[in-house]
């Protein structure tokens, strides 16, 4: 057993049955899940759309190579540098030659969940560099020491009275201050940060091939005030965000919003195609995109699972999760946790470390029901399974086990071959065979079919 799996399966024990965490979760993802009802419903035919978007992520996906060289040739006619990086190790020493390049001290950064997959920040402060996020929720998660919960909602494990307390202790602001008022304050404090800063980084929630863009999509405008006070902007995006045309747009922003936030469309949606250019007031000096491939080709040479760099990161699936509910974002250890996580994590990270993510699933479907781009996620999920298998990462005695079930289950005789009284003390000897929390059933004297088979 992986020293990942052991922690995991010790995680989840812990946080499961804490009815706290479980009450928050419930409060938080029922906000959601009203708001997105309301989203989704403004839509005349959902199927359609999210046929249409399938298609347009699949059209990117299946010409990946092609789309990424149309988007470099076009973004350096804007004026930006595009910089391939193989994995994070090349991401990190561009953007720290970028930074001393240009002298920086502070970098903002408007909420990236590309950025969390390479610890960029952890990153940036090994040169010197104060880095800072300033998405409200990234920003509280950064000031209380920890990594986002949630693909969306970085902060979602804690309530607003979590939050008033960490303020309190952070900042000395009033006890059991407001929403409002906390707002207000980080507002303040973020709002000089950004005349501060020599270096902007930002995601991109997609890359527009035949623009030479990126676009950005969020609630609080942090992310246009990211790239449009600091000399310097740096985009930091994963190759599967690229889209073929600016058209696309139309139908991928709302459906994005739809699916992550219930709104018709988010507060702010930018288009960013480069640095000011000769004429222009406002905008960067210098504008460098990082193409980030960091293990993405492996996934994309899979047959069955390359469909899983379609997502467009709306944190649906993760809402609608029954594991992720019950055993809450970082208890995955990853930056991207419920069943997309799951998929992709094993790639991204190891196989071998951490394919137990793909077992964390009752293969419900209801991930791939809400994907707003038809990823059929529960089937990449058993393709992980069985891949599982075949590299023989199971342990020895979970396959034997299973060829025991599979033999025993094959033929009714079979099952019957022991009564109810045998089996029940064969369950004796594995009591915690399903938790601490459960307990075995107790069997029948006959089974079924026995008890079928002398009453007719």
């Amino acid at each position: 057993m992986s020293h990942e799996k052991k922690q995991f399966l010790e995680e989840s024990a812990k946080i499961a049955p804490d009815k706290r965490h479980r009450a928050t979760i419930k409060f938080n993802i029922s906000k959601y899940d009203a708001a997105v009802d309301r989203g989704r419903k403004r839509y005349s035919d959902l199927a359609l759309a999210k046929a249409r978007a399938s298609y347009i992520k699949g059209e990117a996906i299946g010409q990946l190579a092609d789309y990424l060289l149309e988007f470099e040739k076009n973004s350096q006619a804007n004026g930006a540098e595009v910089i391939w990086a193989e994995d994070a190790h090349e991401a990190i020493q561009a953007v720290q030659q970028i930074l001393k390049e240009n002298k920086a001290s502070l970098l903002v950064k408007s909420k990236s969940m590309t950025t969390e997959e390479i610890e960029l920040n952890h990153h940036v402060e090994a040169v010197g560099v104060e880095s800072l996020e300033t998405d409200l929720g990234e920003y509280i998660v950064q000031i209380a020491g920890e990594k986002p919960y949630h693909i969306v909602t970085p902060a979602m494990h804690k309530s607003k009275e979590d939050i008033a307390e960490l303020f309190h202790e952070k900042f000395d602001t009033p006890e059991k201050s407001t929403p409002e008022y906390l707002t207000s304050f980080v507002r303040g404090l973020l709002r000089e940060k950004f005349t501060q800063a020599e270096v902007g980084v930002t995601g991109a929630n997609f890359l527009i091939a035949d623009k030479g863009a990126i676009a950005l999509t969020e609630n609080e405008g942090n992310a246009m005030m990211t790239f449009s006070f600091p000399k310097i902007h740096i985009v930091i995006g994963g190759i599967e965000k690229v889209i073929p045309r600016l058209q696309d747009l139309g139908l991928m922003w709302p459906l994005l919003a739809a699916h992550g936030t219930g709104q018709q469309v988010t507060v702010y949606n930018s288009i960013v195609s480069g640095p000011k250019q000769a004429g222009e007031t406002d905008g960067p000096e210098k504008m460098y995109v990082i193409l980030l491939d960091n293990k993405r080709s492996e996934l994309y040479q899979k047959d069955d699972q390359f469909e899983a760099l379609k997502c467009i990161r709306c944190g649906a699936c993760l809402n609608a999760c029954p594991i992720y509910k019950n055993v809450g974002g970082y208890t995955y250890d990853a930056t991207y946790s419920g069943p997309i996580g799951s998929v992709i994590t094993p790639f991204l990270k190891g196989f071998s470390e951490y394919n137990h993510l793909s077992s964390a699933c009752s293969v419900c479907g209801k991930c791939s029901e809400v994907c707003p781009v038809k990823i059929p996620l529960h089937n990449m999920l058993l393709y992980n399974r069985r891949d599982a298998v075949e590299r023989g990462d199971t342990p020895a005695l979970w396959n034997m086990g299973m060829k025991a079930f599979e033999f025993a289950f094959m033929k009714r005789k079979r099952l019957d071959l022991l009564n109810g009284k045998t089996k029940n003390q064969l369950g004796k000897l594995q009591q915690n065979a399903l938790g601490d929390q459960k307990s075995l059933p107790t069997f029948a004297k006959e089974s079924f079919s026995q008890q079928w088979k002398n009453k007719h």
